[in-house]
Order: C-alpha cells, then sequence, then structure tokens
C-alpha cells in the first residue's frame, strides 16, 4: 500500500514538472509543438492542444487556453503570423469544444473509451506473462506510462472520429451527386419529349395537306402518276418525279430491230 502511494506521489510530481516546463515554452516553442507532423489529426484532442488534464476543472482550462492563446496569437508573432494564425485557431477550437458542456462530455467519452481499452490491454498482457510463468508487472503499471499510452490511444480514437465523420459527409455528397444527376438526366429526356411534341404539333398542318393533295389526286387512271404526284407533294420533289418517268420511259420504250 505504502508504495502504490509513493509511486502516485512520484508521478504527481513528476507530472508537475512536466507542466512547469510547458509554461515556460517561448511563443515559437508553442507554435512548434502545436504544427509538428501529424497536427492535423493530434489537434483534434483539445486535452492535448491546450496540455491539460481531462479531469481539470473548467476554470482551470480557461486559465491555460488565455495563457496559450496570447502566446501563439498572430499579433504577437509578426515574424510568422501564418503558422502562429494556424496555431491560435487549434487553441481557439480545442476550447471551444471543452467550454460547451455537450461536447466536452463526448470528449471525455473518448477519453474514458481509451482508459478502458489500455486496462484492457494491460489484463491482456498479464494473461499472457502468468501463461509463460513470469511476473506480472507491465509498463502501464507505471502512472506516468499509463498516462503516456491513454493520451496515445485518445488521440488514436479522435482522429478515427475525424475519419468516421469524413467518409459520412463524402457518403452523403456522393449520393447528392447522384440524386443530382439523376434530376438533370430526367429533366433532359423531359426536354426532348416536349421537343419532339412539339415538332410533331407543328407539323401537323403540313401532313394533313399532303393528305389532302393524295387523296384529290387518287381519282386520276394511271396509279403510276398518283404515286408520283403524291411522292412530288409529300417529300419527293420534281427531280424525283422527272427521274422516274424517264427510268419508266426506257423500260417501256419499243425499238424495232434494224435488218
Amino acid at each position: 500500500m505504502a508504495s502504490g502511494s509513493q509511486g502516485f506521489d512520484t508521478f504527481y510530481k513528476e507530472l508537475k514538472q512536466v507542466e512547469a516546463q510547458d509554461s515556460n515554452l517561448t511563443s515559437k516553442q508553442q507554435i512548434d509543438r502545436l504544427l509538428k507532423p501529424g497536427y492535423t489529426y493530434r489537434n483534434l484532442n483539445p486535452f492535448e492542444v491546450l496540455q491539460v488534464d481531462p479531469d481539470l476543472k473548467t476554470d482551470e482550462i480557461k486559465k491555460k487556453f488565455r495563457k496559450l492563446s496570447i502566446l501563439v496569437h498572430p499579433d504577437k508573432n509578426a515574424n510568422d503570423q501564418d503558422r502562429a494564425q494556424t496555431a491560435f485557431d487549434a487553441v481557439k477550437r480545442a476550447w471551444n469544444l471543452l467550454e460547451d458542456q455537450g461536447t466536452r462530455n463526448a470528449a471525455m467519452e473518448i477519453v474514458e473509451e481509451a482508459r478502458g481499452r489500455t486496462k484492457m490491454n494491460m489484463e491482456e498482457k498479464r494473461r499472457r506473462l502468468k501463461k509463460d510463468g513470469r511476473p506480472l508487472y507491465v509498463e502501464e503499471d507505471d502512472p506516468i506510462k499509463f498516462k503516456l499510452a491513454v493520451s496515445i490511444l485518445t488521440m488514436k480514437l479522435f482522429a478515427d472520429q475525424e475519419r468516421k465523420r469524413q467518409m459520412s459527409e463524402d457518403k452523403i455528397s456522393e449520393d447528392a451527386k447522384r440524386k443530382r444527376e439523376k434530376e438533370i438526366e430526367e429533366e433532359e429526356k423531359k426536354s426532348k419529349i416536349q421537343e419532339f411534341e412539339k415538332n410533331w404539333e407543328e407539323s401537323r398542318q403540313g401532313r394533313v395537306d399532303s393528305w389532302h393533295v393524295f387523296r384529290k389526286v387518287n381519282t386520276k387512271t394511271n396509279p403510276e402518276d398518283c404515286y408520283d404526284t403524291y411522292q412530288s407533294n409529300v417529300g419527293g420533289g420534281k427531280e424525283k418525279k422527272k427521274k422516274k418517268r424517264k427510268e419508266r420511259e426506257k423500260v417501256f420504250t419499243y425499238r424495232v430491230p434494224t435488218t
């Protein structure tokens, strides 16, 4: 029992030392910390951004936010305004998440899940050690290493959550795109049908007139003349009529053989 209490005291002391070191970081060092490789996903964890313990009270978190926001504010970093703006946005977004009770509860659920998974991983390691007949001590039994393991897993869970959100948005966008493409296709089809019906209606009188002409010339005794007249009026044209007559003349012309 005494060793457990001593371990916690050591952990608490080292934690305070780390916090003291972080509090002494310069503006440039804080900007570098917030923009180190992988910051896009790392900064999804508001507790990591503000460097606060998840169980810290809101008032204490607010103090840390104010101090950090001043350090990385673009106005305080005239020689590095673009990077400072990115860092400041991350700090502000983290505070907005933790200031609102609803979003803070959601963030705490992720932290609790990370803690639970870390403990499960520790138990699995102990089972393997027991099976091998080895001491049951695992590195996460060290409070500092346990906290680090939880922090790493928390960051991973925040990143997984963001990926799922992006996938969901992409799916919604893709569904909306397919729906719009289908609507455009239906609109084009409807437009073509309307255009066809319009042209058909506009050509109605021409078809009626052609039929009347055909009926009028149908009283002729020569079927060929009747057909030619109809073709001439409907669309055959005078040239086609003349050509057909010449062809018939060639067929029926009788030449007397010479002796």
